[in-house]
């Protein structure tokens, strides 16, 4: 199948600083990068996107479905992408997110997140943050590689669950934002990335407010910095699909 992805897709968000940011801690990456094959839809699809952003950085527009386009289409490459630049962003910070500095999933004294899998971890379990991320991510890539869930063919329809999947992978890249920004924002400053991880955070936050991924609740987490960041730009959810 000429669509099927092997390796992480290469930033949707090319913006030259936030690239050379990238290169340079991109030794810290979790795991290897995913692209959308060139000369694939969901590829065209990632490059119309790649340049709108590029050609004024207007996140909330950028967001918007493309006319004539299919939803869920825009919503695999979106997710994809969100999970690799995620994926990055915690790989910088990664050495300051230990099992002795964060015992917990948490987001200060009022948030906690417990991790639940299925497989390994049947019931919500407490376990340290970096364990969090890390089996996250694994539970992320997995269903990114699964054709029965992202096909790599255009002939194979995207299963019925699919928004309610990309929905909770998309939650949970949420709550690795809440981790970061509380936990460890002082080491995003001093890597000088805070303006790479806030424009990260408002492209995430417009999207998956524009399309209705994470419920107001989860978000509730990062309000106040959520609004200081948005505070020029209207951001009020659409309908649900």
């Amino acid at each position: 199948s000429d669509r099927n992805p092997r390796n992480l897709l290469l930033s949707l968000f090319k913006m030259t600083s936030f690239l050379e940011f990238l290169q340079v801690n991109k030794h810290k990456t979790f795991r290897p990068k995913k692209r959308f094959p060139q000369g694939t839809m969901r590829y065209q699809l990632h490059k119309r996107a790649e340049a709108t952003l590029n050609s004024g950085l207007d996140l909330k527009a950028a967001v918007r479905l493309p006319p004539n386009e299919n939803f869920d289409d825009w919503i695999a490459v979106h997710t994809v992408d969100f999970f690799n630049r995620i994926n990055l962003l915690y790989g910088t910070i990664s050495d300051a997110c230990t099992k002795t500095t964060c015992p917990t999933m948490s987001g200060g004294s009022k948030y906690e997140y417990l991790w639940q899998d299925g497989d390994q971890y049947k019931k919500p379990t407490r376990i340290p943050a970096p364990d969090y991320v890390f089996l996250l991510m694994d539970w992320i890539e997995v269903r990114i590689n699964d054709d029965t869930i992202f096909p790599s063919c255009m002939d194979l329809p995207f299963p019925k669950d699919f928004r309610a999947i990309c929905k909770k992978i998309l939650t949970r890249l949420f709550r690795v934002f809440v981790h970061t920004y509380i936990h460890h924002f002082d080491r995003i400053v001093d890597l000088g990335a805070e303006p790479h991880a806030n424009t990260l955070y408002k492209h995430f936050y417009f999207f998956v407010t524009e399309h209705n991924m994470v419920s107001a609740k989860e978000l509730e987490a990062l309000r106040e910095m959520t609004e200081r960041l948005t505070a020029d730009v209207a951001a009020t959810p659409r309908k649900p699909r």
